[in-house]
């Protein structure tokens, strides 16, 4: 059953991929959520049986004037896009090594309105790398 997801999802990316040369991106609202979901489901290490690590630190690279728009409501919408992250782990069956986290960065003078997503995976704070699950942690 794995296999023919793993291919679903493969095929899934190859089509997303092939329609995004084809069709010039439009900026959706949940365009960040889709960036996130994805960087989870590229960037998934394989440790075990039923046991697969995901990013659980990302950085959101806003364009300056994005970045002022939003820096009021940061704390919310980071809060709101990690309960995406949550979620989307939590329908995947994927673990983390720490708490979830999204901040928001201004990606400096240079850049043209675009915006980029960095994800990590960073250990609990208290040197441990005890996995836990996603799902137990979505909110």
């Amino acid at each position: 059953m794995q296999l023919i997801n793993r291919i679903e999802h493969t095929m899934e990316r190859w089509t997303t991929a092939l329609w995004t040369q084809l069709v010039p991106p439009v900026h959706r609202h949940g365009e960040v959520v889709d960036i996130l979901r994805r960087q989870c489901d590229d960037s998934a290490l394989i440790l075990g049986r039923e046991r697969v690590l995901v990013p659980n630190s990302f950085v959101v690279e806003l364009p300056p004037e994005s970045h002022r728009r939003l820096s009021s409501t940061s704390a919310e919408l980071g809060h709101y896009l990690a309960n995406q992250v949550h979620r989307h782990a939590a329908e995947q069956g994927y673990t983390f090594a720490g708490p979830v986290a999204v901040s928001l960065r201004s990606a400096g003078e240079d850049a043209v309105g675009r915006f980029r997503i960095h994800g990590r995976i960073t250990p609990q704070s208290d040197g441990r790398i005890t996995p836990q699950s996603a799902g137990s942690q979505y909110m």
